[in-house]
């Protein structure tokens, strides 16, 4: 089934509002703002963001708020289970069909919570690589390159550096990286 044939769904509507910031009450919103605020004291910031989280933990806000906070902090294991939490949420959202087949190209382009859950594969794609765990990072660009076949978020370039890695090739060079797309290289 794809995602927007979902649309009627209290759900699916509902995240993809909030992936887009909506729907979230005023009380939490003002707890991520106050968060921010103190980013030089990092320790009363996440509390606010854990405060939010624990008040909002079905709205993609707060964990997208707790996830900068701890990519930007390089604390990348703390990113990382954020990242795992936003990808199961963002998964019941989208109901237990999504994914049998690829989303179609609408929606993989506009659909809020379609590009969520691939932007947050490809996040901790990303976020795997770094902390060095290539086969993790392998199994989730193959889930996204099948469900986004043109490369709309831009993970191809993830798995470019993956393989590259995988060969033993340096990263100075990035000739042959396709400016967009999957390329030629193996799922």
């Amino acid at each position: 089934m794809h995602a927007d044939s979902l649309r009627s769904a209290n759900d699916l509507a509902a995240f993809a509002d909030g992936a887009m910031g909506g729907g979230l009450s005023p009380q939490v919103s003002a707890l991520i703002a106050r968060a921010g605020e103190l980013r030089q004291q990092p320790q009363e910031a996440l509390a606010l963001l854990e405060q939010a989280q624990s008040a909002a933990p079905n709205h993609p806000a707060p964990l997208i708020a707790l996830y900068r906070f701890h990519f930007y902090g390089h604390q990348l294991v703390q990113a990382r289970a954020v990242g795992e939490d936003a990808l199961a949420i963002a998964r019941t959202a989208l109901g237990p069909d999504f994914g049998d087949e690829p989303p179609t190209d609408d929606a993989t382009r506009h659909d809020a919570a379609v590009r969520f859950y691939l932007f947050t594969l490809k996040g901790l794609a990303y976020l795997n690589m770094r902390l060095g765990a290539m086969e993790e990072a392998n199994v989730l660009l193959k889930e996204l390159r099948r469900l986004d076949p043109k490369d709309h978020v831009g993970g191809a370039v993830l798995l470019h550096v993956l393989t590259r890695h995988e060969k033993g090739e340096g990263s100075d060079a990035i000739v042959g990286y396709p400016a967009r797309g999957w390329g030629t290289v193996a799922p």
